[in-house]
């Protein structure tokens, strides 16, 4: 009976394992995404959708000059207020901002310094809001960060060692652009005490800084959607 008793448990257990199975290894994560497998699948969902926006948004605006029967003030003022809003394209003068993060063997670079802690090794989500808000400190008229324009409603968040920005994700080197005086814009980059103790980790641990002026440089216009529940119209 004890015999007959542990077969009739296996049996269970077989099938037990085979229904939940369904033909595949239980010990196996193949047929799930990672996380990161995930985020990326849908950062490149977003920038399909987002080119796809962008280009309706184009011909509906295009329309709209056409038929809306506004006087070329009013267009001046609507190309004006479409700028400040940072949905038209801007060139000028400016530079570019590079952050690269550290090798993850580096050791200290100076003496006195202790070992790395991985923390220290790579860029943060500080390090880069860091920049953007020295640059806007220091009078630039537009920014991107990577391939996308900067607007009132955009955030610079990080998840681990990448970039999440308006729904597309990114790895390091990370690259800021800005147009604007060339000499107010590195003053304020060299002003911030935030990237005054970044420039401290460069120094001890190889991260990356490297700032490149351009005589011009053009940044796109913002092409995604603007989800505001508030609002209050200029002028």
């Amino acid at each position: 009976m004890l015999t007959g008793a542990v077969f009739a448990l296996a049996g269970l257990i077989f099938w037990t394992s085979f229904n939940t199975a369904q033909g595949t290894n239980l010990r196996s994560d193949e047929s799930m995404l990672r996380l990161s497998d995930l985020i990326q699948e849908r950062s490149r969902k977003n920038g399909t959708l987002g080119d796809s926006t962008g280009k309706i948004r184009s011909e509906v605006d295009a329309l709209a000059r056409r038929d809306n029967g506004s006087t070329e003030a009013e267009r001046r003022k609507l190309a004006e207020l479409e700028e400040t809003a940072g949905t038209r394209k801007l060139t000028g003068p400016g530079l570019t901002v590079t952050l690269t993060d550290a090798p993850p063997n580096a050791t200290p670079q100076i003496p006195g310094v202790p070992d790395p802690q991985p923390n220290d090794l790579v860029i943060h989500q500080q390090d880069l809001q860091a920049v953007v808000n020295a640059l806007w400190q220091g009078g630039a008229e537009g920014i991107k960060v990577m391939d996308q324009r900067l607007i009132s409603t955009s955030a610079v968040r990080c998840v681990g060692n990448t970039l999440i920005l308006q729904g597309q994700v990114y790895s390091p080197p990370y690259k800021v652009t800005a147009v604007g005086d060339r000499d107010k814009l590195g003053a304020a980059l060299a002003a911030s005490p935030a990237i005054q103790n970044y420039r401290s980790y460069v120094d001890a641990y190889g991260l990356g800084w490297k700032v490149d002026q351009h005589d011009t440089v053009t940044l796109p216009g913002y092409s995604g959607t603007v989800d505001l529940h508030q609002a209050q119209p200029i002028g």
